[in-house]
């Protein structure tokens, strides 16, 4: 049995390719369709109801596009919107259950930190499921309302004194806590790891969801024999509600290759 039918992935914006950058590591032969919903990032600071709108829009799009799976790359719309996977015809992988496995597994004194959305904090997600795998543990979360922006904005160099203090400010309870684990529970996050390392110091752990997720996909594909036959590299189709004028650059900074702003189209999300 195979499938070559292409992976579908979508987020709120651009994080998502953190996630397609780690499937293209494990799963490489597989086409992959991305939407980045960049005219209505950032999803965490909306309402529940309006997410799940959001959501099924996104992946009513991915669906006109054969997907035979779909991602959800967005910590804010796996932590309050997963129940609309129960309306998908193909099968659905979130980003916050595979990480919560991922620091539990990692943690060594047992005091996990969570870095989200306000959506995704104010969820509980990642702590209900953290506790329900190690009791024992300690949860601390944090909503960090600016990283969003500042991916987005290209503001992610470390030693940038705005990005630096910022996130200095957002960690203080984490260190605070003495966290030894600390989940990026957005996708955009990844892109300031270099920023949070260096404030949190290089003996705590950061667990990438991305890294989780993209293992979860090859498991799911491989146990129902859903792997493409493609012996060439596979081809990734990106879709967006908005080019904006630094999509390029953060594009392609997020996903360790060139994309330019003619491999992109735009698309009308609001129509689906």
């Amino acid at each position: 049995m195979a499938d070559n039918r292409p992976i579908g992935v979508f987020d709120s914006g651009l994080g998502g390719l953190t996630v397609v950058k780690e499937l293209v590591k494990q799963l490489g032969n597989e086409n992959i369709v991305y939407f980045g919903d960049t005219d209505r990032v950032p999803y965490g600071t909306k309402s529940n109801e309006t997410i799940k709108k959001f959501a099924r829009q996104d992946e009513a799009f991915l669906l006109s596009k054969d997907v035979k799976l779909i991602v959800a790359a967005c910590g804010t719309v796996s932590s309050v919107a997963g129940d609309t996977a129960d309306e998908l015809p193909v099968p659905f992988i979130e980003v916050v259950s595979h990480a919560c496995k991922a620091a539990v597994n990692a943690t060594k004194n047992g005091k996990i930190g969570v870095i989200g959305t306000s959506a995704t904090i104010n969820s509980d997600e990642h702590r209900k499921q953290i506790l329900s795998l190690s009791p024992e543990s300690q949860v601390i979360c944090q909503s960090c309302t600016l990283f969003v922006p500042l991916v987005e904005s290209g503001w992610i160099d470390e030693n940038d004194v705005v990005v630096y203090e910022t996130v200095k400010k957002y960690l203080a309870p984490m260190i605070e806590a003495g966290v030894d684990t600390l989940i990026l529970g957005c996708t955009h996050y990844p892109i300031l790891s270099s920023a949070i390392k260096k404030v949190m110091g290089e003996n705590v752990s950061l667990i990438n969801a991305g890294t989780a997720t993209a293992q979860a996909v090859k498991e799911l594909l491989e146990s129902q024999g859903m792997l493409s036959t493609n012996t060439q590299k596979g081809k990734i189709s990106y879709f967006v509600s908005d080019i904006t004028p630094s999509f390029s650059s953060i594009a392609s900074l997020l996903l360790g290759q060139d994309v330019s702003e003619n491999k992109v189209t735009q698309v009308d999300i609001n129509s689906l």
